[in-house]
């Protein structure tokens, strides 16, 4: 039998980005919150002499256990999910601060162009140019979302400077830009002589100390080159354990619950009436009960609770009617490694973010009459540290195991280089989730089907792009550039990026979205699904800047509802 709890203002389910800025915002201003988070307290304390490569990038000690929880999948709706038995595309966070506290830092925000994609591509193109594709506008644009871009990057310090095709901007940087290396000034003047226009990296690695707007001192980063997938021991890398948690505490109206997993929303009625969460320690179970539930949890969750709890209506891919686990979309990777015969690069060091971009080739910066795709993808090269476990590239052609593979491993470790693109990832009627039929979770709830696989779109932009970085990379002098191979049906275990969104998706209209431009659900107004699950599809960027964004609007909208209750215009 489930213990009740006394009931509070706001329950937020997962403690990471867009939960810790929402409990903060709404902590400041008198609400009683309470957080629940399945993992364990996290701070930096637990981060002190962490450089173990083996533990924490290969053995992924901050990341969530699949042996209680994981998702299926299949790359049609012919083939039979199964259930994926280790971490390898992307890599889900658990604990305090979520995938916040492993991530590499860097903090672009989408383009103009993303918000109104649908609208903006039939004006320029026509209708025929989004055809087979699921697009739809974000029911909010740039301009209106701009103010909050600049809030969180005034939370996390972010380090940067102005870009030629950066979208306008109200407040500069908060810090300056990270330091130039050599890898960064070849890259930058290959680009260059190619008629491009590179700019620094925008980091939440910071340049330079730096007090932000919730009195968190961020110190400067040490460029350690230990970044993705560990927890800055320095907390030099803006994290929601090191900016925004301890504030939302010190306000008194935070409360945050550890060990606690959500296995339901209560609702009755077209209202939430709180959840139902496990003590993954005792394996008790309470009911908290709330005016307000936001959820917060990564991506895959805030859908699959939704679907769980039988709350807001389930995408059919059949007919293309419901919304919640619509427009699935993760991100397509072209990219070049290059060899160099006389140069050294010291790229053992570096820091997750430190890198430069070129985004000539990102959203509609250039002309796309005359090619099969739409949008692009930003191209860059990414000093974040070569460690020696995971980091040994080789020419093409090179055993993969063996004598000669050890001599290329030795020789090209700091003589080679690799130029990266996140390229923008359109939805399609057959790229969703839904529940598993079959398979359930440690606590008997169905596991999250995931049904996906590249598309001709996805193809034809990764060829595109992928040839503009070869060219930057013989530009910078490459004697020998590896051939990429062709891009063939998804594949869930070779890691790729933890930049998963869609299934809750923002829109104008509740036949077409699962939120509004709060993130309040259509279905349920006294419920915000908040981060990436809202975006209609993925741009050419990391999402982070723009789930904090969101964050701090749709804390906005809680306030405002809470005052006055119904949906918000």
């Amino acid at each position: 039998m489930a213990e009740t709890l006394p009931k509070t203002d706001v329950v937020i389910v997962g403690m990471g980005w867009a939960g810790s800025i929402i409990a903060a915002e709404l902590g400041k201003e008198g609400l009683k919150v309470i957080g629940l988070e399945r993992g364990k307290e996290r701070g930096l304390k637990d981060y002190y002499v962490v450089h173990d490569e083996l533990r924490y990038a290969i053995r992924y000690e901050l990341m969530q256990d699949l042996s209680k929880e994981t998702i299926s999948f299949r790359n049609n709706m012919k083939e039979r999910a199964l259930p994926m038995r280790q971490l390898g595309s992307f890599l889900l966070g658990e604990g305090l601060g979520g995938s916040g506290v492993h991530w590499n830092g860097q903090s672009y925000r989408f383009l103009p162009y993303d918000f109104e994609i649908k609208s903006k591509t039939i004006e320029k193109y026509g209708e025929g140019k989004i055809k087979g594709l699921q697009l739809q506008d974000w029911g909010i644009t740039y301009d209106e979302l701009e103010p909050y871009f600049g809030m969180y990057e005034k939370v996390a310090g972010i380090s940067g400077e102005e870009a030629h095709f950066g979208p306008k901007r109200s407040i500069p940087y908060p810090t300056p830009p990270m330091k130039e290396t050599p890898l960064t000034k070849k890259f930058k003047d290959a680009a260059k002589s190619l008629g491009m226009n590179p700019y620094h990296m925008p980091s939440a690695n910071l340049s330079e100390p730096y007090k932000n707007t919730y009195g968190a001192t961020i110190a400067g980063c040490q460029y350690c080159a230990f970044c993705e997938r560990f927890g800055c021991e320095y907390g030099a890398k803006a994290d929601p354990t090191v900016a925004v948690i301890p504030f939302a505490r010190e306000t008194g109206n935070v409360d945050i619950r550890n060990y606690s997993n959500v296995t339901e929303i209560i609702h009755e009625g077209g209202k939430a009436t709180g959840v139902r969460f496990v003590d993954v320690l005792t394996k008790e179970e309470f009911i908290q009960p709330a005016e307000m539930v936001v959820l917060t949890s990564y991506v895959m969750n805030n859908s699959r609770l939704l679907l769980s709890s039988k709350l807001g209506r389930p995408y059919n891919p059949d007919n293309g009617s419901g919304v919640i686990g619509k427009n699935y979309c993760y991100q397509i990777l072209p990219g070049s490694t290059g060899f160099f015969e006389e140069e050294q690069f010291n790229t053992f060091m570096g820091a997750g973010a430190l890198g430069a971009t070129v985004d000539d080739y990102n959203g509609d910066n250039f002309d796309h009459s005359d090619v099969d795709f739409i949008h692009g993808g930003s191209i860059s090269i990414n000093q974040s540290g070569s460690r020696p476990i995971a980091s040994n590239p080789v020419p093409s052609g090179t055993p993969n195991w063996g004598k000669e593979f050890k001599a290329q491993s030795v020789k090209y470790y700091t003589r080679s280089l690799g130029i990266g693109s996140q390229g923008a990832s359109m939805p399609t009627k057959n790229n969703y989730m839904d529940l598993d039929p079959t398979y359930k979770d440690a606590y008997g709830l169905p596991l999250l089907r995931l049904t996906y696989d590249f598309t001709d779109q996805d193809r034809n932009l990764y060829n595109y792009i992928g040839k503009i970085s070869d060219q930057i990379m013989r530009e910078m002098g490459a004697n020998n550039v590896n051939e990429r191979s062709n891009l063939e049906s998804y594949d869930i275990v070779p890691y790729q990026t933890t930049h998963n969104t869609g299934g809750v998706i923002m829109g104008a209209e509740p036949e077409t979205s699962a939120v509004n431009n709060y993130l309040q659900m259509w279905d349920a107004d006294n419920v915000f699904v908040v981060g990436a699950s809202a975006f209609a599809h993925n741009g050419g960027y990391n999402p982070t800047s723009t789930v904090g964004a969101l964050s701090f609007r749709a804390a906005e909208g809680i306030l405002k509802y809470s005052k006055e209750g119904g949906l918000l215009a």
